[in-house]
């Protein structure tokens, strides 16, 4: 299989240097920047995808190469973006002030993971992908909190699950940074849901045999993804690093 364009596994970035864009993603001034200049895009979430009902997306072979395992976390990144934004167009009702607070801060935190991909990638990122959340209860905090706990936790999960697949140590260190965080959002999803309890650290997140963290194969990803995504989001079995 020939390379992407641009494929994250090279080199060079477009118009930018590996380790200056490794600097970049460092500095929080940096990623502030990044923020702001996508605000304006994401106005609206319901058109934030070229797609349309039936269209397929085809993710190839997730671990051929460091392309194929970035492109399927940007489409992670992409819905959970989306996702909150729409939960800050139309807060439920009665958020109140930490929770307004705490949702925020994790909408910027998810335009930027996924901003920080779209460059990465390049020409080779997959297209926009249009959100499906008819399922969701906007105005309903319990449907907004256990949505938003569910998409944080199939990320983390599938960074867990899929870091083995990176080639490149500075593509796995970017990763390690990402995974970390929506850990964080579990974790305060979980305090929000079920203060003072043990759920921030549920056997459905954390073994209780191992203590490790839920990791998850990108096929299983998908499927939990998938109808939360108008178009038909594919992937190959993943290939061994």
């Amino acid at each position: 299989m020939e390379k992407l364009p641009h494929d994250p596994t090279d080199t060079q970035l477009t118009g930018v240097g590996r380790r200056n864009f490794m600097r970049y993603l460092g500095t929080s001034a940096a990623a502030g920047v990044i923020l702001s200049a996508c605000h304006t895009e994401l106005v609206d979430p319901t058109q934030q995808g070229s797609g349309r009902l039936g269209d397929t997306i085809d993710l190839g072979d997730i671990g051929y190469n460091d392309t194929t395992v970035l492109n399927f976390a940007y489409a992670l990144e992409q819905l959970e973006s989306a996702f909150y934004t729409q939960v800050m167009m139309t807060p439920y009702a009665n958020m109140n002030g930490y929770e307004r607070a705490v949702l925020t801060e994790m909408r910027d935190h998810e335009i930027n993971h996924r901003e920080l991909y779209r460059t990465l990638l390049g020409s080779a990122a997959i297209p926009n992908l249009t959100p499906n959340f008819s399922s969701v209860n906007f105005n309903n905090r319990t449907s907004v909190l256990l949505t938003a706990r569910t998409f944080e936790a199939i990320g983390t999960s599938a960074y867990n699950g899929s870091g083995r697949l990176l080639k490149n140590p500075d593509n796995l260190a970017l990763a390690g940074k990402i995974v970390s965080m929506e850990a964080r959002h579990v974790a305060i999803l979980s305090e929000l849901l079920g203060p003072m309890t043990a759920y921030f650290a549920g056997n459905d997140i954390v073994s209780k045999d191992t203590g490790l963290g839920e990791a998850r194969t990108p096929e299983e990803v998908l499927a939990l993804a998938r109808p939360y995504i108008q178009e038909t989001i594919n992937g190959k079995n993943a290939r061994m690093a």
